[in-house]
C-alpha cells in the first residue's frame, strides 16, 4: 500500500516567523548583526531556547557575500555551541525550509529553526545575477535579470495576457497593501516611472536591499504548545524548468502548476496567495498556471514588489502566509517562492489553520 506524499503521518506546522525592517542598505551591519535580533524575536516568539531546537538550516548565497563558505560566520547568530544539527542551501530560506520539513517528517526531530538572510546593497545584483546563466550561451552575453524578466513581458504582452497599465496596476495594488507591513522597503502608490528595460518601468521592478528571516517549525503536539494555531503544512513540492530560456515558453510556468498539483493546492481552494513574484509580470504567469481568480487575496503584505531580500525573500512568502493563519486572517493558504531567471525554479506550499469552533 502507498501513501499519498501530500498527507504524511507526522503533521509539521510553521508556528513562529519573523523578518527584519527591509532596508536599501544596512552598510553599518554585518550578515551576523542583521540576523541576529530575526533569530532573538522567532525564539522569544515560542519561548525557544537554541538548545530546545532540533535542527537549524539556513539558506544565503556566497555570491552576494563575495567570499566562500560565508554562511559559517552567520552561525555565530545562531550559537553553534555547545554542537548543533545544522545543515545549508546555496538557495533562497524557502528551500531550506523544505529540507527542514522533510526532516521533522522523518522523525529525526520534532522543531527546526530556520533562517535566511541577503545584502544585495554592496555589489550590482543585476550583475551578480548572470552568473547563475548557462556559461556557454548566456552568461557570456551578460543579460541581466531585468533584460530577461523584459523579455517574459514582452512575451506576455505579445500574446495578449497582459498589458502595460495592467502591470502598473499589480505595482500600485501590491505597495499600497504594503503600507500596512511595517517591514516593507517600499510603500504606497507612486509613479511607475521610467522604463528600465521596456515594457517594465521602474515600478514593475523589485527594490534591491538588505533583509532577513527565520521561521520555527514543530512537529504535531509541540506545535500545539508552541502556538495556539499553528499554520499546519499540508503539502509541498518544488519543481524546475529547463535551464535554456529558449526552449521554454515564458508565459507559462508548468512547473509551478506541477508544484503546486502535487501540494494539493487544487483540492481545495485557497483564500490566500504569497507568491513570490519581483516583477509585476511575473505575477501574471503565477496567477494563470495557479489558477486564481479575484477572490483570493494575493500578496497582502505587498509582496517581493514592496521588498525584495536576496535569498530570503521567498522564506518570507512562506511566513507572511503562516503569520496570517496564527492571526486567523486566513484559514487555507498558498505560499510560493522562485528562483533563477524568469520564474525558473519554483516551490508550492499548502498552509491551513485548524478548524474554528463553531
Amino acid at each position: 500500500m502507498t501513501t499519498d506524499p501530500r498527507t504524511p503521518d507526522r503533521e509539521v506546522a510553521i508556528v513562529a516567523f519573523a523578518q527584519s525592517d527591509h532596508r536599501r542598505r544596512t552598510d553599518e551591519l554585518s550578515e551576523v548583526e542583521m540576523v541576529m535580533p530575526v533569530l532573538h524575536d522567532v525564539l522569544r516568539q515560542t519561548g525557544c531556547k537554541t538548545s530546545d531546537i532540533g535542527f537549524t538550516c539556513s539558506g544565503s548565497s556566497d555570491y552576494l557575500a563575495g567570499r566562500a563558505f560565508s554562511f559559517t560566520m552567520a552561525l555565530d547568530g545562531v550559537g553553534a555551541w555547545p554542537p548543533i544539527s545544522e545543515s545549508h542551501v546555496e538557495m533562497d530560506g524557502a528551500w531550506a525550509l523544505y529540507e527542514a520539513w522533510v526532516k521533522l517528517l522523518t522523525g529525526q526531530a520534532d522543531t527546526a529553526l530556520v533562517y535566511s538572510y541577503g545584502k544585495a546593497s554592496p555589489g550590482s545584483v543585476r550583475d551578480v545575477l548572470t552568473r547563475q546563466l548557462d556559461p556557454y550561451y548566456l552568461a557570456p552575453l551578460w543579460p541581466d535579470s531585468v533584460a530577461l524578466a523584459a523579455l517574459q513581458a514582452q512575451a506576455l504582452i505579445d500574446a495578449g495576457h497582459t498589458d502595460e497599465p495592467a502591470l502598473a496596476a499589480v505595482a500600485a495594488r501590491s505597495r499600497e497593501d504594503a503600507t500596512a507591513n511595517p517591514h516593507a522597503q517600499v510603500t504606497g502608490r507612486r509613479p511607475q516611472g521610467d522604463y528600465v528595460v521596456a515594457p517594465l518601468r521602474t515600478g514593475d521592478c523589485p527594490p534591491v536591499g538588505d533583509g532577513a528571516a527565520a521561521v520555527i517549525l514543530a512537529a504535531g503536539d509541540t506545535a500545539r504548545a508552541l502556538c495556539a494555531r499553528p499554520a499546519w503544512i499540508r503539502g509541498m513540492d518544488h519543481r524546475i524548468e529547463a535551464h535554456s530560456l529558449g526552449v521554454r515558453d515564458l508565459t507559462d510556468s508548468p512547473s509551478t502548476r506541477l508544484a503546486a498539483e502535487r501540494a494539493g493546492a487544487f483540492d481545495r481552494p485557497v483564500d490566500t496567495a504569497e507568491l513570490h513574484a519581483p516583477f509585476s509580470s511575473q505575477e501574471v504567469v503565477l496567477r494563470r498556471a495557479l489558477d486564481l481568480d479575484e477572490s483570493v487575496r494575493v500578496n497582502p503584505s505587498g509582496g517581493a514588489l514592496a521588498a525584495n531580500p536576496m535569498m530570503a525573500a521567498g522564506l518570507i512568502r512562506l511566513g507572511e502566509a503562516a503569520a496570517r493563519i496564527h492571526r486567523g486572517a486566513s484559514d487555507r493558504a498558498l505560499a510560493h517562492a522562485t528562483s533563477g531567471p524568469c520564474l525558473q525554479q519554483n516551490l508550492v506550499a499548502v498552509l491551513e489553520g485548524d478548524s474554528r469552533a463553531q
